[in-house]
C-alpha cells in the first residue's frame, strides 16, 4: 500500500509568508499532479503552534538564526509562524485538497519543536500518522512539500526508521536554504540513509507500470 504525504504546503512557508520558501510556490502545480494519482491513501502535515511557541524568536527577545536549548535540544529561533487558527497556518489555496483523507498537526507542544510527520524532536509524542498508516497497511511512502531539509528531510528519515519504503520526490519539494548548500547536504543525507531520491515523473511511472530511467 503506498501513502503520499504533503508535508507543510501553508501560507507561512510560501512567497509573502512570515517564513517564506522564495520559491516555495513552484511545487503546488507538481504536488498537485502527483495528488491525481491513484495512490492507496493521501495525507497532509501542518505546523500547527501555539502563539507563544519556543521555537520563536520574539518569545524569547533573540534574533532569527540564533540557537537555544529548548526541552535539552539544540533549537533554531525562527519568526512567529503557522499559529495555529491563523490564516498563515492555512494550506495555500492553490493546493488541491480534496484528494487529502486527513490532517496531521505538528509542534502543537510549546516547548519542543517537531520538524517531522511523525515525532516532535524529541521523540517523546507521536503525530498519530505512523499508527494511521500501519492501520491502513501502508508499507511505502511517497514525500512532498517544504522544505527540504528541515520538514521533508525528518519526516523521511523517520518513516525510513519505522520501516517504511520511502521516497522523496525531490522536484516537489522546496528548501529553505539559511546556510550554504543546505539543500545539497540534505539530500546527500537523506541519499546515504537509504531514502530513494525521485522526481515527479518517475512517481507518474510507477503507476504507469513504467520504472523509468
Amino acid at each position: 500500500m503506498k501513502a503520499f504525504i504533503v508535508v507543510d504546503l501553508q501560507n507561512d512557508f510560501l512567497p509573502g509568508g512570515s517564513l517564506a520558501v522564495s520559491t516555495g510556490h513552484a511545487i503546488i502545480q507538481p504536488i498537485n499532479q502527483l495528488l491525481q494519482l491513484p495512490f492507496d491513501i493521501v495525507v497532509a502535515t501542518k505546523d500547527w503552534h501555539p502563539k507563544d511557541h519556543g521555537s520563536f524568536a520574539s518569545v524569547h527577545g533573540k534574533k532569527v538564526g540564533e540557537h537555544i536549548q529548548l526541552n535539552k535540544l539544540d533549537q533554531i529561533l525562527w519568526p512567529d509562524h503557522c499559529i495555529q487558527n491563523s490564516s498563515g497556518a492555512d494550506f495555500s489555496i492553490n493546493l488541491d485538497t480534496q484528494y487529502i483523507k486527513k490532517i496531521f498537526y505538528k509542534g502543537t507542544t510549546r516547548d519542543v519543536d517537531s520538524y517531522s510527520a511523525f515525532f516532535d524532536n524529541a521523540h517523546l509524542k507521536s503525530t498519530g500518522l505512523y499508527e494511521f498508516l500501519k492501520e491502513k497497511n501502508v508499507d511505502e511512502v511517497f514525500i512532498a512539500g517544504l522544505t527540504t531539509e528541515y520538514c521533508v528531510k525528518y519526516s523521511a528519515l523517520d518513516a525510513l526508521k519505522l520501516g517504511f519504503k520511502t521516497h522523496v520526490i525531490v522536484d516537489a519539494c522546496k528548501a529553505v536554504n539559511l546556510g550554504l548548500n543546505d539543500e545539497e547536504k540534505a539530500l546527500k543525507e537523506m541519499s546515504k540513509a537509504g531514502i530513494i531520491l525521485d522526481r515527479s515523473d518517475k512517481i507518474k511511472g510507477y503507476f504507469n507500470g513504467v520504472q523509468g530511467e
